[in-house]
């Protein structure tokens, strides 16, 4: 198996390298289309034949998304982008991927595709709504325990890693280190964008498998409202820093029910591309911790409104060089809630292993044992048993749009509150979100609907055909 891995790799290196080294448009489209055909042979049994069908037929025309590529062979740094292919395409999604599913037939369990984990809880930044603050400042995993982490899960799949906090670069000296330790992953750090600077950039360049998303909430005023003051300035100054040096980046916006129109305008993401942002993840303000303001939940309306806005961003003909991820309202690419280890988990400063970084109860804890355990915790396996947790995947999250169904779960397994300042309880945390739930549910029916009759419901890159009936 090692020897099988070693050749496809050193096979699929040497036509990475390839692509990379062609400048002409039209040579690239014939690499690449020959890279999609060795990949095929080597992993086509993880995947539908359309799904390379379908890529292929992409490659063969001019359209944003061949422009999107060819300006990223263009501008990125070349180092970058070949960690990138090997460790997020060869490693995390066809070999890893492969390995992973061996492993849940194996264990009997969820086992992720992504691990989040948090360096540490200090931050130099107290955002409103942020739930990273409910932990306090003082809670950071060792370097022992990062290692820990990424170790074990390399012999489950796991290959790709995303970091959060608190503020993560806060830790960037251990953070270079783990990527240096595991070339054979990729990692991503999601930052306020403050503690970027050249030197780091540089050691970045070096790495060559660390990626961000800065976090930004509008225009200055706006963001500066919930982000303190300056901080606008300074994430524009860290973006022109990383598009200078070629190092891959995008945004992660919480969307609220104040910013929600003006983050997802043309001229806000029109800026966002001007400055090298390649990518940005929407996320719905959570209404997590006992102190959370619940008038930042948006109307059923403004959610509706985001449902139609992030796929007509996404649109082939008419939509914008730029990839747009609602992880509350693309459900239907990856069959609803990934959580509780289906696709990802947290981990907390503390150790806390989590089912998603908005859902703070658990019962396992890395600090005191291995993954594998962590991961057969009951909480991710009551998980596994409900998901997905409506048909309707506008409507995926145990808390948000189907609150019966965490208190259901936390209580069954027994696990409790991980939050460290002010406990909650499922009960209560539901209890704020069931009007929400109700609120929306009606609307959600008919988008849902639209959706389902209008369109061929597409099936996500890192869903297992094994995995692709139970989604739909």
């Amino acid at each position: 198996m090692e020897l099988t891995h070693a050749v496809q790799k050193k096979a699929v290196s040497a036509i990475v390298d390839h692509v990379i080294a062609i400048k002409d448009p039209e040579e690239r489209r014939k690499s690449l289309i020959k890279l999609s055909y060795m990949i095929q042979k080597g992993y086509g049994d993880m995947f539908e034949k359309e799904t390379f069908d379908k890529v292929r037929l992409l490659l063969q025309y001019n359209h944003k998304w061949w422009k999107y590529l060819n300006r990223a062979l263009d501008t990125l740094n070349p180092h970058i982008i070949k960690t990138a292919v090997m460790d997020l395409g060869f490693e995390a999604a066809f070999y890893g991927n492969k390995k992973r599913w061996e492993c849940r037939r194996k264990y009997g369990i969820n086992i992720p595709w992504i691990i989040l984990f948090d360096p540490t809880s200090a931050c130099n930044c107290h955002c409103i709504g942020c739930w990273a603050a409910e932990y306090g400042h003082t809670l950071n995993l060792s370097y022992d325990i990062m290692n820990k982490i990424v170790t074990q899960g390399k012999k489950l799949g796991i290959h790709f890693y995303m970091m959060t906090g608190g503020e993560p670069l806060v830790r960037k000296d251990d953070i270079l280190r783990l990527c240096r330790e595991h070339p054979d992953c990729e990692f991503h750090a999601f930052t306020n964008g403050t503690l970027i600077d050249d030197d780091f950039c540089k050691k970045v360049c070096e790495a060559g498998n660390l990626s961000f998303s800065i976090s930004i909430e509008g225009w200055r005023e706006v963001n500066d409202s919930r982000r303190g003051k300056g901080h606008f300035d300074k994430v524009m100054h860290a973006m022109d820093l990383l598009h200078k040096y070629g190092i891959v980046y995008g945004t992660s916006i919480c969307y609220t029910r104040r910013n929600i129109e003006t983050v997802t305008s043309d001229d806000f993401i029109d800026m966002l591309i001007s400055k090298g942002a390649w990518y940005t993840w929407y996320f719905h303000y959570m209404p997590v911790g006992k102190g959370a303001d619940l008038s930042l939940l948006p109307t059923r309306e403004q959610r509706a409104y985001m449902v139609h806005r992030v796929r007509e961003i996404r649109e082939l003909e008419t939509g914008k060089p730029f990839m747009a991820i609602d992880f509350q309202n693309d459900g239907q690419y990856i069959g609803g809630c990934i959580a509780g280890g289906r696709n990802y988990c947290h981990i907390n400063p503390n150790g806390d292993v989590e089912p998603c970084v908005f859902i703070h109860y658990s019962s396992a804890n890395i600090k005191k044992d291995d993954l594998l355990t962590c991961l057969s915790q009951p909480l991710f396996k009551e998980y596994a048993k409900g998901q997905p947790f409506n048909k309707n995947h506008l409507r995926p999250c145990p808390m948000l749009e189907n609150p019966p169904a965490l208190a259901e779960m936390v209580k069954r397994s027994g696990a409790v509150s991980t939050d460290l300042l002010a406990p909650e309880s499922a009960e209560d945390l539901c209890r704020k979100t069931m009007p929400y739930a109700k609120q929306w549910a009606p609307m959600a029916e008919k988008l849902w609907m639209s959706i389902r009759n209008n369109k061929v419901v597409p099936v996500g890159p890192d869903v297992h055909k094994e995995e692709q009936t139970k989604g739909a």
